[in-house]
């Protein structure tokens, strides 16, 4: 078959469909002739044509007839030389860097490497087919009809992220369509926004969806990526989470999804993973970039290209040093934002993109970029701020218009309801929103967003019931994952039917819950873990798209109880815009006197000294947050106040007795929260002044005239 060929445009990269046919573009420096390929829903090819225009080392055409819906993929010939990081070889098959949408899977029984992979030589040369094993790229109609949707611009200081899986979080749920769940579809379904509202998020953070792969180990032992850190495609989104097909239809549903979620007032922030792609190490599969530009796409170890730097763990190193992969990134971001309508990003292994020739770099050209972008001024940037390189770990060391997973938050709660010694100053900042961390370069308490748990590690459920991880079900002797998880039990793994180990272990999981939901900062719920999702022991579930992972919504009484609490605490943050200050706490002037922003007690009632905080047996405190001195204004200029809380904390395994201090107005203490009690931890109480705080508890004081956590 044989199609008309015009010069067409250099831009914009990838398939662009007009009323003339598609324009076709892709960048390759080092190519010496670049084709677009042709295929049927059968996966065979129909034709193929070759692009005579080159400008900027962008190759070029516009094909008549090419429609919306066409599968495509290219061919690009140039050198073959490995040691100079040359990999050039034209019988495979590569999918576009700017698909849009992508088909189909990888076969990793079909010649999908550049080299002979029977002598193991990456030197040398298959020159076998590969298109029969490699996904198809796909031209998208981008037109949608969005009606009035806008995002809901939710503050960050206002914000909940509910962390989750578009296919775990409705692949079991009743509720659902069976049709569509674990997909776009269902995550816009009405069961599913109705129990978002209802819990109290404000925004889902999505696990990666841009289109990814499944690994050729996972594939041979029968496993799926469940995670979605293994990235083909940073423009399309993952064909598996569509219901309604993968030709382009799962662009619609994904844009039906943020619309109905939007309309909802949720937002949508993406997990996404520009520091490498699946394309591996010099040992890796040939499916897109490495074969369009190998030296331009990735970066290579100085003195031997052959080879990889790895800041990832993953073989390869996105290389965000050069222009037109810097290009790549951006665009692929804006297009998300603009024509997808996302609200952020929540980029993975951070530290990797601002990684210059000479380390982690605040001066980067990625933060130069990001920072002068009009479009991305208007989303939430959130780093994951490290990665497993030298000087990786960069937590509280990004610029300013930066939110960040705060590793130091996590680690520390963890170890204090462990009942470490000698953490409560390094606690008490991370409740307070880690002024050490952030307010000295600008930044304020929203920089920091909390959490206890992540995707990545044990669930909150199996933090306080495994002593060490099961991840046998993964096919690596359990050797994968962390090994050191800060896990609290009280000596028995596993799930017991002993009252009395329950009952402790969902008050230590109330305690992480309390802690999260009323620390300063961002609050990032792992989901599921407000159910007391379990993965059995298992911290590294990447592999395990069953369900090991997948949400278990026939909810028993205690999790029924779990769920309840959490959604109170939510209402509760809500209702308070003291527990989510938008700048540090620090002393105030108010009419000629200085009044305390907050204020930390010992048991005696008094406050901390010099050697209450450095005495390494002491695991309870106390901490009042005067609502009377925000340091904000409303709309009308007038000063923002608020009910005035006190908070208590005791992570030792023994009763501690606590004399109330004075509330900051005339009002007395009310109690509102105690996670020691079971059945209604938000019974309000009138109380003396003097309390006994159980072992492993908290308690939560206001002085209020009405509490109004309860519903």
């Amino acid at each position: 078959m044989s199609r008309t060929l015009l010069p067409g445009k250099p831009y914009p990269l990838g398939s662009t469909p007009s009323r003339k046919g598609t324009n076709f573009a892709l960048y390759s420096a080092g190519a010496t002739g670049v084709s677009v390929c042709f295929f049927d829903e059968s996966g065979k090819q129909i034709d193929c044509v070759q692009l005579r225009e080159r400008t900027a080392f962008v190759w070029h055409g516009l094909v008549r007839n090419i429609k919306p819906g066409q599968r495509y993929g290219y061919r690009v010939d140039g050198p073959w030389d490995p040691e100079k990081g040359l990999r050039y070889n034209s019988a495979k098959l590569l999918v576009d860097p700017y698909a849009k949408a992508i088909t189909g899977d990888v076969d990793w029984k079909a010649p999908i490497f550049p080299y002979d992979v029977m002598s193991g030589d990456d030197l040398k040369r298959d020159d076998q087919d590969s298109a029969a094993g490699v996904p198809k790229s796909v031209v998208i109609d981008s037109n949608y009809d969005w009606e009035d949707d806008c995002s809901p611009e939710t503050t960050l200081s206002d914000s909940v992220i509910y962390e989750v899986n578009v296919r775990g979080f409705s692949k079991s749920n009743s509720h659902v369509d069976e049709k569509l769940r674990g997909t776009y579809a269902a995550v816009a379904s009405e069961p599913s926004i109705k129990y978002l509202k209802m819990l109290g998020v404000t925004a889902v953070e999505l696990l990666p969806v841009h289109h990814f792969i499944d690994e050729g180990h996972l594939v041979d032992r029968d496993l799926h990526d469940y995670w979605g850190y293994n990235t083909l495609g940073y423009f399309a989104p993952m064909a598996r989470y569509s219901s309604s097909g993968d030709d382009g239809q799962q662009v619609r549903e994904f844009k039906d999804m943020v619309k109905a979620l939007h309309k909802a007032g949720i937002e949508v922030i993406l997990d996404v993973v520009y520091n490498h792609t699946c394309e591996g190490n010099e040992k890796g599969p040939m499916l897109s970039m490495k074969g369009a530009d190998n030296l331009a796409y990735y970066r290579q170890v100085a003195d031997k290209p052959r080879y990889y730097m790895d800041y990832t763990g993953t073989g390869n190193t996105l290389n965000l040093m050069h222009p037109q992969v810097l290009m790549l990134v951006m665009d692929s971001l804006r297009y998300w934002v603009t024509e997808m309508h996302v609200d952020g990003f929540r980029f993975d292994l951070a530290a990797t993109l601002a990684r210059d020739e000479d380390g982690v770099s605040k001066l980067s050209s990625f933060f130069t970029v990001i920072h002068q972008d009009p479009t991305l001024q208007t989303v939430k940037l959130i780093a994951e701020p490290w990665d497993v390189g030298e000087g990786g770990y960069q937590v509280g060391n990004f610029p300013v218009m930066w939110a960040e997973w705060n590793g130091k938050y996590r680690d520390t709660v963890r170890r204090f309801w462990k009942g470490d010694e000698g953490l409560l100053s390094d606690f008490a900042y991370r409740v307070t929103g880690s002024s050490d961390l952030y307010q000295s370069d600008g930044r304020k308490p929203y920089a920091s967003v909390n959490f206890v748990t992540a995707h990545d590690g044990f669930t909150l459920t199996d933090l306080v019931s495994y002593d060490s991880k099961h991840n046998e079900a993964n096919g690596d002797n359990n050797t994968d994952g962390a090994d050191n998880n800060d896990s609290w039990n009280m000596g028995a793994e596993g799930p017991t039917d002993d009252a009395g180990i329950n009952e402790l272990r969902e008050r230590q999981t109330r305690n992480f819950l309390a802690t999260l939901v009323l620390s300063q900062g961002v609050p990032m719920l792992c989901g599921g873990d407000e159910v007391g999702r379990s993965q059995r022991g298992n911290n590294n579930g990447y592999c395990q798209d069953n369900e090991i992972t997948w949400y278990d919504w026939k909810l028993d009484p205690p999790r029924q109880r779990l769920m309840q609490f959490t959604t109170n605490l939510f209402q509760l943050r809500a209702q308070h815009p003291n527990l989510r200050r938008r700048k540090f706490f620090q002393d105030r002037t108010i009419r000629g006197s200085v009044v305390r922003d907050i204020a930390w007690y010992a048991t005696d009632g008094e406050e901390f000294r010099e050697e209450d905080w450095n005495a390494g047996w002491q695991r309870s405190l106390a901490y009042m947050l005067n609502g009377k001195t925000l340091g904000v204004t409303d709309d009308d200029g007038k000063p923002v106040t608020d009910d005035s809380f006190l908070l208590m904390v005791n992570a030792a395994a023994d009763g501690v007795e606590f004399k109330l201090p004075p509330p900051p107005a005339d009002t007395p203490w009310r109690q509102i929260l105690d996670t020691q009690n079971i059945e209604d931890p938000f019974a309000e109480a009138e109380i003396g002044d003097k309390v006994i705080l159980s072992g492993r508890s908290m308690r939560v004081f206001s002085d209020g005239k009405k509490a109004k956590a309860k519903t």
